[in-house]
């Protein structure tokens, strides 16, 4: 079995494994305080040309996101994002367990835009019993989308132009961030410009496990190393985050191997779409999402994993193709040639 239904299923980069065996043996200080730590904040601040930025490193993407968004609201506040946005619908309600209501947004292909988040705020305090609801406190998106859709520059240049106008943070969920950035217009630079505080993923793309905070706005600093103890966050042997992003940032290894993952993942989509199967989302990272019968995916199930997404209609159903940083030729050849056989 050929697995494509997610971008986690290998370990990490034969490069991290080296360094996390070559340094296994000395001793560091813990909670992130090291030297390696401190080497990886160093190259990212660089990448993100962003000197001033705070940078914190968490295990994982749903306690990253929680721990972002409760370090930035007040007890009354809640956070604008997507209907479809991965806080609203696969963290089983953490935000929500940590008292702060997810204040949902419709959707296009994932995204929301500058101006629904200027008329759900302005409506906000247009209405007498405004004191009586939640209060919009920030804003978050993912890049790319839970659709595998990319945030244009212009789009998220506008979003951050009206979150500043309105006093909004703007927190941007980067757990696939290196694919969003092999394969669009928005850089690592524009990310730490356009948004108050964003993270890099590396569980999704080439880590063991490990995301890098960077929190780009001076007001959005103060404190947050006691919202990750709180949160359960703080690893007492943090340098083996730091290990990590400090060797994906590295001579530009993490830039190299997810751009790997967007190759693979369009091959698949060409070979889709010859075949005259339409996609249901127009995506160019590594989530691509073909529309098969129920004849099409039995045929596919015999050798390949993948996700099922939703019903079409009554014969067709949209179904998820993931790559990754280490997704293999001969993989992407063998279902190539499972989907001329339809």
């Amino acid at each position: 079995m050929i697995r494509f239904e997610c971008d986690y299923s290998e370990g990490a980069h034969e490069a991290i494994l080296q360094r996390l065996i070559a340094t296994n043996m000395e001793q560091t200080v813990g909670y992130s305080e090291d030297p390696y730590c401190e080497s990886a904040r160093e190259k990212i601040r660089a990448a993100c040309d962003c000197p001033e930025a705070a940078v914190h490193f968490l295990v994982g993407g749903t306690q990253t996101n929680a721990t972002v968004i409760s370090s930035v609201l007040r007890p009354h506040q809640g956070v604008l994002c997507a209907q479809s946005g991965h806080i609203n619908v696969h963290e089983t309600g953490a935000i929500e367990a940590l008292g702060h209501k997810v204040l949902a947004l419709p959707q296009k292909d994932g995204k929301i835009t500058a101006q629904q988040v200027r008329e759900y705020t302005l409506a906000h305090y247009a209405d007498s019993a405004f004191e009586h609801t939640v209060q919009p406190g920030m804003v978050y998106i993912s890049h790319p989308t839970e659709m595998g859709t990319l945030y244009t520059l212009e789009e998220m240049t506008e979003l951050s132009r009206v979150c500043r106008e309105l006093g909004l943070p703007l927190f941007a969920d980067g757990a696939r961030l290196g694919y969003g950035l092999a394969a669009g217009e928005v850089t690592l630079r524009d990310m730490a410009k356009l948004c108050d505080v964003f993270y890099i993923g590396g569980t999704k793309c080439g880590a063991l496990f490990g995301e890098a905070v960077v929190i780009s706005s001076p007001a959005l600093q103060k404190d947050f190393r006691y919202h990750i103890k709180q949160n359960g966050g703080m690893l007492a042997k943090g340098r083996l985050l730091g290990v990590q992003f400090d060797t994906l940032f590295t001579d530009g290894l993490y830039e190299k191997i997810t751009g790997n993952a967007s190759r693979q993942a369009l091959r698949i989509r060409a070979a889709f779409e010859k075949k005259g199967i339409e996609m249901f989302f127009d995506s160019t990272t590594n989530q691509q999402f073909p529309v098969l019968t129920g004849q099409q995916m039995d045929a596919l199930k015999e050798d390949f994993s993948f996700t099922y997404w939703q019903k079409v209609d009554e014969n067709r159903h949209a179904v998820r193709f993931c790559t990754s940083w280490a997704t293999k030729d001969e993989h992407v050849e063998k279902l190539v040639a499972a989907i001329e056989a339809l």
